[in-house]
């Protein structure tokens, strides 16, 4: 295996990909134990969620880890939903997620909305809905409540998404 190596300094903010295990889709099904395990850890540790979306088979985060350690945190998220998960299918073992995940350090404003923008419209760009308010595993409802979208974002033309997401 290879050596990665992640550069995690204190105020910077991560956009991050997570993918199962041969593209299993089991996070939708379970969101329920997605949303449970990420409040169990939250409860615990100290960071910002900034925005978020789940699919089938593979989840984003923007995240301000603030002085927590990116890789922990997201290692103990991992471990919480394979515990819930197994538990509930009465498991003895077997591999839930792909090894290691993705990430970017967001580089300024424009680089954090290119990325909010990428997660809320990733329902889309999977087929999975037309429209992204479609889609309710994602934070685009509140960011829509709070004014940062319009009722059309996203429906009237495709959304162009240049760049590297993790996929």
């Amino acid at each position: 295996m290879t050596n990665i190596r992640r550069y995690y300094n204190k105020g910077n903010i991560y956009f991050l990909t997570h993918v199962t295990y041969n593209r299993n889709k089991i996070l939708i099904n379970n969101f329920d134990i997605f949303t449970k395990s990420m409040k169990s850890m939250k409860s615990s540790k100290q960071f910002d969620i900034i925005a978020w979306v789940v699919l089938p088979d593979h989840f984003h985060l923007l995240i301000d880890p603030q002085n927590e350690n990116l890789s922990g945190l997201m290692k103990k998220f991992k471990l919480k939903f394979s515990s819930h998960y197994r538990l509930r299918y009465k498991l003895h073992s077997g591999r839930l997620w792909q090894y290691r995940f993705w990430d970017h350090i967001i580089r300024d404003q424009e680089d954090m909305n290119r990325h909010i923008d990428y997660i809320h419209y990733n329902p889309v760009k999977h087929n999975l809905v037309q429209s992204p308010f479609e889609w309710k595993y994602s934070t685009l409802r509140a960011y829509r409540r709070d004014g940062y979208y319009d009722d059309d974002w996203g429906i009237k033309e495709s959304y162009d998404l240049d760049g590297e997401f993790g996929e």
